[in-house]
């Protein structure tokens, strides 16, 4: 039957069967890659966030420490001021004090208001004084200079200060020089030590 014989298809008449697979292949769906490549932008979106975020943290921790920390070396220098103005202090014993005229004792009274008041300008801006004495050796927070036999007090107990240390924040500005016990009974943890066992309690 050649296409000229073929019937016109009336209205009623039902439609030809479609072989399906004399159908072309149908092209792979555009939304396929379009998903992929936005499941790759979303991806690189939260990564580039979570960096964003990460770096803003680390800015802030920065410019915290930078607050905190960022007069160590100028604290440091004035710590040497300090120990001479001390010194200076404990040179004069009560004796020469008591006997000292008027003008002399007004200069010394000065002269222990300013180291107090410089004292206080260092505590203000963070910088804080060590006071070992009594305490469990601290190597993190002294260096001890000798050691000192005394069966009195806990072994690795400091019985001496020679020079004061401070601490900024929370790190170590400047550790103390102690002297530390030698001989006695063996310190015990601070945290299972019993209160009766720290004489200077």
């Amino acid at each position: 039957m050649t296409d000229s014989e073929i019937p016109p298809r009336t209205e009623g008449d039902p439609a030809p069967a479609i072989d399906p697979a004399a159908q072309p292949a149908a092209a792979p769906k555009a939304s396929t890659s379009l998903d992929r490549e936005l499941a790759d932008m979303k991806d690189r979106l939260l990564r580039t966030l979570a960096d964003m975020e990460n770096m803003r943290k680390r800015t802030e921790r920065e410019v915290a420490d930078a607050r905190v920390y960022g007069i160590s070396s100028f604290a440091r220098d004035i710590l040497g001021v300090a120990d001479n103005m001390h010194r200076a202090m404990q040179a004069l014993d009560d004796e020469l004090r008591a006997k000292a005229d008027d003008a002399t004792k007004s200069l010394l009274e000065g002269v222990e208001l300013t180291e107090r008041e410089l004292m206080n300008v260092l505590e203000k801006n963070g910088v804080t004084r060590i006071e070992p004495l009594g305490q469990k050796f601290d190597p993190n927070r002294h260096q001890a200079m000798f050691e000192v036999p005394d069966t009195s007090v806990p072994s690795g107990s400091v019985v001496q200060v020679m020079q004061a240390g401070y601490t900024i924040g929370e790190r170590v500005l400047r550790p103390a020089l102690v002297a530390v016990a030698k001989g006695g009974a063996k310190t015990a943890p601070a945290s299972a030590a019993p209160a009766s066992d720290n004489p200077k309690q």
